[in-house]
């Protein structure tokens, strides 16, 4: 299925949904759908296609609380169960993780929240990620719910994998199609001098998978170019200097600004993206504004990427197709 598909149009028309593009490759906005109702199938169609079509879409102006934000994503997948959440997210609802930027690992590991950020975006690609991505089987996607948001920034930025790939010219797009690369948890991570709390805590829980550099999406068939700032440490069978600059390369096609949309969050803000064939952005402006940013969100589980040879992905260390 292309963006073009005339399924995708009729499916929305036919529900009665709006769909409101917001940037050419990326990113739509959904109105007339109250996520806390009874949607009924048709809806639901059309809000998955707008999904597929536009890799992420955004509601304002919901009242969702924990239990509708289950019920919504259990109407597109099977919600995630993480073993371990922080103390923010709601105990009676195991599907929610919660993140409030002030409070997730502000003196766990001896440093405050801001600290931790930096180190994890030390150069300017770092930041960038999907969701789980040392997986061997990532989430199919993500639906995120703003509680309390500041005033003014926290926005979050998404790219499209898909439209980065296709941007590629076509010798460049035969070379990357048979390429895996490393992903492993905590290499975007800039240690601390000396004893580093984090450093051991990342060993401690290591995650490593070899995914193909270009997976085909598992629903639309389209050639995703599978790369994150935050986890792939190398293509595999490349020398570090050589894996480096491809990647390097790679990741600045990815988030050309043509390829990106950026969300301004609102009390009541929905975004529900495709984890497959984007990656994302999380704010860094907020550390220094004395306002709470409190999100919810919900993960929806996914399926082991599969390359353009037909190979799937290849778990390394600490992951298995549905344990988490």
């Amino acid at each position: 299925m292309t963006t073009d598909s005339p399924m995708t149009d009729e499916a929305v028309r036919g529900a009665g949904v709006e769909v409101k593009p917001v940037a050419g490759h990326i990113g739509a906005e959904i109105g007339g759908v109250d996520l806390a109702a009874d949607l009924d199938d048709a809806v639901v169609a059309a809000i998955r296609a707008a999904v597929l079509r536009w890799k992420v879409v955004f509601f304002r102006g919901q009242r969702l609380d924990h239990a509708g934000h289950v019920a919504f994503s259990r109407r597109f997948g099977e919600p995630v169960v993480l073993p371990r959440r922080g103390k923010a997210s709601p105990p009676d609802f195991p599907e929610i993780e919660t993140t409030a930027d002030r409070l997730e690992l502000g003196g766990r590991f001896g440093m405050e929240h801001d600290e931790w950020l930096r180190r994890r975006r030390h150069t300017l690609l770092r930041g960038w990620h999907c969701d789980h991505g040392a997986r061997v089987d990532p989430p199919a996607a993500t639906i995120l719910r703003a509680e309390t948001v500041p005033p003014y920034g926290g926005d979050t930025t998404w790219a499209n994998l898909a439209a980065a790939y296709a941007g590629l010219s076509a010798p460049l797009r035969e070379f990357v199609d048979g390429l895996r690369a490393e992903h492993r948890l905590g290499v975007g991570y800039q240690p601390r001098p000396g004893d580093d709390a984090y450093v051991r805590h990342l060993l401690d829980r290591q995650v490593a998978t070899l995914h193909p550099l270009v997976r085909v999406h598992p629903e639309t068939g389209e050639r995703i170019l599978y790369v994150n700032g935050y986890y792939v440490e190398q293509i595999a069978g490349l020398s570090r200097p050589e894996s480096g600059a491809i990647l390097e390369m790679l990741l600045e096609q990815a988030v050309r600004p043509e390829y990106t949309v950026r969300f301004r969050w609102e009390p009541g803000s929905v975004a529900f993206w495709d984890n497959r064939a984007t990656m994302h952005l999380a704010p860094g402006d907020t550390a220094h504004l004395d306002h709470p940013r409190i999100m919810h969100r919900v993960m929806l589980a996914g399926d082991v990427p599969v390359g353009v040879d037909g190979r799937a992905s290849e778990p390394i260390t600490g992951t298995a197709p549905g344990r988490w």
